[in-house]
C-alpha cells in the first residue's frame, strides 16, 4: 500500500512553524513530552490487560526506551504501550481536535521562557518534536491490530504528512527524531541522562537509555583495544512517588510530578500528600495550580483526579472524587478499596466512591485553609479560582460554613478592588450594635464603590462588602447567613441598621414625609405609573435619588441580566423612587412652575436613579433627549 500524503489542520501548521522557528528557549521540553506520552500509552494498556491478560502475554514487561544514533543523527523514543492504528495516527497526529490549540496561540506572550511553559497544557505535546527535529517518523502498531496493520507516519513539519500501513511485529510506538544539525547535543548520553532524571524520575514505568557498557579490560588487554559495547540501562527511579513517605520526597520532586500529571509546567501553588489507613485505606496527592486553565469555566472543561487502584492506573479524569466547585484541584488518589476493573458507571454508584469524595473534599478544603494563612498567596489563589469556589456554598451544603470562611470580597474598609476580606474579618470589625452583614452587588467595582446606596453606611462607619462578578448574584441569592448573622443588601427597601440607627430615625422619616408632602405628590403625579411609590429619604447624603424594590432585593439588576441572558422573560418591575429633598437638583426641580418642565425634571431624576442602579435604561434615547432639553434651557 503506497503512502498517502495529507495536509495538516490549519492550526497545526501555524503551531509547527512557531515550534520549529521561534518559540522555545527551553528545548528539552520535547523529551519530557514524548516520555510522558509514552507513559500514558503504557498506562492505558496496563488497565486493559487487567481484564484481558492475553494482550500483553508476548511482552509483559512495560518499558520506555531511548536510543541515540550518532551516525544517522536520530533519537528514538519507543514504548510497548497501546499503540495506534492508521486511522488513529492520522487523527491524533494530523489534527488537534478539541485540544484548545487556538487558545494556545492566544496565550502566547512573546516571552520565550513563559511561553515554553504552555506546551502540553493544550494537547500539543507531540508537536514539540519539531523543536529539535526537521523530520519525525512514527512507527506504531495497535495492541488490537495484526502485524501487517501497523502504521508509518512521517512529516517534515512543512504543512503535510504522509502515512501508510506497514508490517511491524512489536506492539507500541516508536518515534524517530531526525535531529537538526544544531541539536546534536541530544545525541549525548549525559545530556539525555540529565533530562530524563530531571523530568521523568517519578514515572513508575522504567525509562531505559541506550548506554555504553564499561567493562574492566581483560588481563593483558588495554582499554583502548576493547570494542565498545552498549546496553539499555534504567535511568529513572521508577517508583511511584505517592507510595513514598512524604518525609522522603523533596519539594522539587513534588513539583516535577505535578508538571507530569497536569501538563501545566509551572510549579504548583501548594500540595497535600496523605496516606490514610483504617476502614477506608487510600493515598492522595492533591495539588492547587498557580493559574487557572483557559477552559475552567467552560462546559467542555475536563477535570478530576487520576485514579489508581493498588498502584495500577485506572482512570485519568475521575470526576467522582471531587465536587465541581473544586475542579481546579488536580492530583491522584490510590486505593485498595475498589476492584481493579472498576468502571465509570460503578464509580457513580459506589459507596466507597462517596466516602472517598467526602474525605478528599475535606482534604482539599483543609489545604485551602492552610493556604489562607498566607494572605499574599491566598490572594493570588483567589484571583485565579475565587469564582469557582463561590459555587461551593450552594452546591455543598454539608461544608457550607467551611467554604464561606474561605470566600474573599472587596469592601468599603479598603480603598481597593482587591478581594481579600474574609467574612470573619468583616464580623471582627463590626461596631457595637451591628448584627447583620451588609453587601452591595453591581456591574463593576467602580459602580459599586460609587453607589449612592453606600452614603448612609459611610456616614455611620458601617463596612459594606462590594461584589460585581456575575456569580455574586447567584451566590447571595442562595445563602442567607454566616455565623448566625443575616446577609442584607444595602438596596433593600426595608433597610434597618439596628442600634446603629438614630433612636429618633423613624420619627425623622415621618417628619420628612409630612414636611415634603407636596414634593412627593408632584413627583407621583409627574411620573404616574412609571413608579410604584415616591418617598423622601433620610439615608441619602450626596445623591439626589435612588430606586428601591421590595424586601431584601434578591432580584437585583445583575440577576435580571443573567436570567434574561438565558432567554427567560421577566415581568417588568416597578420601583419606589427615594428622593433626597435637600439635594440642589431636587430643589431646582421643585421650584419649577411649569408642570411640563417639572415632568421633565422628574423623569430625569428618576432615570438617573435607574441608570445608577441598573447600569442601563430601556429608552436611553429619551433620557438623552430630556437631558439635552434641560441643558439647553
Amino acid at each position: 500500500m503506497a503512502a498517502t500524503v495529507h495536509g495538516f489542520q490549519t492550526q497545526v501548521t501555524k503551531l509547527l512553524d512557531l515550534l520549529a522557528n521561534s518559540l522555545y528557549s527551553n528545548k528539552e521540553v520535547f523529551l519530557r513530552e514524548l516520555i510522558s506520552n509514552a507513559s500514558d500509552a503504557i498506562d492505558k494498556l496496563h488497565f486493559l490487560s487487567l481484564t484481558n491478560p492475553d494482550l500483553i502475554k508476548d511482552d509483559p514487561n512495560f518499558k520506555i526506551r531511548i536510543k541515540a544514533d550518532r551516525e544517522a543523527q536520530t533519537l528514538t523514543i519507543s514504548d510497548n504501550g497501546i499503540g495506534m492504528t492508521l486511522e488513529e495516527a492520522n487523527n491524533h497526529l494530523g489534527t488537534i481536535a478539541e485540544s484548545g490549540t487556538e487558545e494556545f496561540m492566544k496565550q502566547l506572550t512573546g516571552d520565550k521562557a513563559k511561553d515554553s511553559q504552555l506546551i502540553g497544557q493544550f494537547g500539543v505535546g507531540f508537536y514539540s518534536s519539531f523543536i529539535v527535529a526537521d523530520k519525525v517518523t512514527v512507527l506504531s502498531r495497535s495492541v488490537n491490530a495484526k502485524s501487517d496493520e501497523a502504521v508509518r507516519w512521517e512529516s517534515d513539519g512543512n504543512g503535510t504528512f504522509e502515512s501508510e500501513q506497514i508490517t511491524r511485529e512489536a506492539r507500541g510506538t516508536e518515534i524517530i527524531l531526525h535531529l537538526k544539525d544544531s541539536e546534536k547535543d541530544y545525541l549525548s548520553e549525559w545530556t539525555l541522562r540529565d533530562a530524563i532524571t530531571k523530568y521523568s524520575d517519578h514515572i513508575s514505568t522504567p525509562v531505559e537509555l541506550w548506554c555504553e557498557k564499561y567493562e574492566a579490560p581483560k588481563e593483558g588487554e588495554e582499554q583502548k583495544d576493547q570494542e565498545k559495547k552498549f546496553e539499555y540501562t534504567q535511568i529513572n527511579d521508577a517508583k511511584a512517588l505517592w507510595t513514598r513517605s512524604p518525609k522522603e520526597v523533596k519539594d522539587e520532586e513534588y513539583q516535577e510530578f505535578y508538571k507530569h500529571i497536569s501538563r501545566d509546567y509551572q510549579d504548583p501553588l501548594t500540595w497535600a500528600h496523605n496516606h490514610v489507613e483504617g476502614d477506608l485505606e487510600y493515598t492522595s496527592l492533591l495539588y492547587i495550580p498557580k493559574n487557572a486553565p483557559w477552559d475552567l469555566f467552560t462546559r467542555q472543561h475536563d477535570h478530576g483526579l487520576k485514579l489508581y487502584v493498588q498502584r495500577v492506573f485506572i482512570m485519568d479524569k475521575a470526576e467522582a472524587f471531587q465536587p465541581n466547585y473544586l475542579r481546579f484541584v488536580s492530583g491522584l488518589v490510590d486505593t485498595n478499596a475498589l476492584p481493579l476493573n472498576v468502571s465509570r458507571e460503578l464509580l457513580q454508584d459506589s459507596q466507597v466512591t462517596r466516602k472517598l469524595k467526602k474525605a478528599l473534599t475535606k482534604r482539599s478544603l483543609g489545604m485551602l485553609e492552610k493556604l489562607a494563612k498566607d494572605k499574599e498567596q491566598y490572594t493570588a489563589f483567589w484571583t485565579q479560582f475565587g469564582n469557582a469556589l463561590k459555587e461551593g456554598p450552594v452546591e455543598d451544603y454539608d461544608n457550607r460554613e467551611q467554604i464561606l470562611k474561605l470566600l474573599r470580597f472587596a469592601s468599603t474598609h479598603n480603598d481597593s478592588s482587591v478581594q481579600d476580606v474574609s467574612l470573619e474579618e468583616y464580623i471582627s470589625r463590626m461596631p457595637k450594635g451591628q448584627d447583620k452583614i451588609y453587601y452591595l452587588t453591581a456591574d463593576t467595582y467602580e459602580a459599586a464603590v460609587n453607589s449612592p446606596y453606600l452614603e448612609t453606611f459611610k456616614q455611620k462607619g458601617i463596612e459594606v462588602l462590594l461584589m460585581w462578578e456575575r456569580i455574586d448574584e447567584w451566590l447571595m441569592g442562595n445563602i442567607s447567613e454566616f455565623d448566625k448573622k443575616e446577609f442584607v443588601s444595602v438596596t433593600a427597601s426595608d433597610l434597618k441598621l439596628g442600634e446603629l440607627a438614630d433612636k429618633d430615625e423613624k420619627q425623622k422619616q415621618e417628619d420628612a414625609a409630612k414636611e415634603h408632602k407636596d414634593l412627593i405628590e408632584r413627583f407621583k403625579t409627574a411620573l404616574g405609573d412609571k413608579v410604584k411609590d415616591v418617598i423622601v429619604s433620610t439615608r441619602l447624603v450626596d445623591s439626589p435619588s435612588v430606586v428601591i424594590s421590595e424586601g431584601n432585593r434578591m432580584m437585583t439588576s445583575q440577576m435580571k441580566k443573567l436570567l434574561e441572558a438565558t432567554g427567560q422573560k421577566l415581568p417588568e418591575e416597578k420601583f419606589t423612587l427615594e428622593l433626597n429633598p435637600t439635594h440642589k437638583l431636587v430643589q431646582k426641580a421643585y421650584q419649577e412652575v411649569d408642570e411640563n418642565r417639572f415632568k421633565q425634571w422628574a423623569e430625569l431624576i428618576y432615570d438617573q436613579a435607574l441608570l445608577a442602579d441598573q447600569g442601563g435604561l430601556k429608552d436611553p434615547g429619551n433620557f438623552v433627549k430630556v437631558l439635552n432639553a434641560l441643558l439647553v434651557d
